[in-house]
């Protein structure tokens, strides 16, 4: 049986994703598009879908493009008109993260979007992890009401940044909420937990679907150089998703 004193948020990109995320147990989704790029805005009306079908926490990230996390002013208008747009369809929360050119968290613009975005509650996403001095960041994210951040420990996996994570966490105290994350899955879930004391956690169950297209062009790649598969995509599993929180 899962432990209760434990939030499990689940990453998705699509709608369907998120209702399979809820059959699993998840107490919470963030929905994303472009995971290939680390998650992108979704469109309104997947988030509008979402929240008629979603009875869990609904969790928005608010990222103009993929790349880095220095954007211009261009691109902060579109967050704040994105955020603005999230709450009036009745989203829980946002997801944000603003660098400077020396990677400091920009603060100044970061309180703008905290203050336009209540009363939903901020999360600060991996922006965290590449950010200069993350004991500093999270001193300044809990000043301006970030409520809580999303890291791997500065790793690409919460395993190998466990012990950061750890640290993290002592120093945030009761003043933030440290959300673990980085390929948690059924068989390493409890050792983060164990190593690293995080009562929030964040992941993935994804599993292939195959395309129901009968005729196909198998030379057409749509993604670029990138050449993800045309004919096959990655859903959310329910079950991946009930085994990883059971297993807590």
């Amino acid at each position: 049986m899962a432990n209760s004193n434990i939030t499990v948020e689940i990453c998705v990109d699509s709608v369907e994703s998120a209702v399979a995320a809820q059959a699993g147990g998840a107490g919470r989704v963030e929905l994303c598009d472009n995971l290939m790029e680390g998650g992108t805005t979704p469109s309104f009306g997947a988030i509008e879908v979402a929240r008629e079908l979603l009875d869990i926490k609904l969790h928005v990230i608010i990222r103009p493009r993929g790349g880095d996390f220095l954007y211009s002013d261009t691109e902060f208008e579109i967050m704040k008109r994105d955020i603005e747009a999230a709450k009036r369809l009745g989203v829980d929360g946002v997801v944000i993260g603003l660098l400077d050119r020396e990677g400091n968290i920009d603060l100044t613009r970061t309180a703008e979007l905290v203050e336009l975005s209540q009363p939903m509650t901020v999360t600060f996403h991996r922006a965290f992890d590449v950010c200069a001095d993350p004991f500093k960041g999270i001193d300044q994210l809990s000043e301006i009401g970030v409520d809580r951040i999303l890291t791997s420990g500065q790793e690409a996996t919460a395993v190998e940044g466990s012990e950061l994570i750890a640290k993290l966490i002592k120093h945030a105290g009761d003043r933030i909420i440290i959300m673990a994350c980085g390929n948690l899955n059924e068989r390493n879930i409890n050792r983060v937990i164990a190593e690293t004391g995080a009562k929030e956690l964040h992941f993935t169950g994804f599993r292939s679907v195959d395309s129901e297209m009968q005729y196909r062009n198998e030379h057409v790649f749509m993604g670029g150089t990138l050449r993800p598969p045309e004919y096959s995509r990655a859903v959310t599993d329910a079950e991946v998703i009930r085994k990883t929180i059971n297993a807590i």
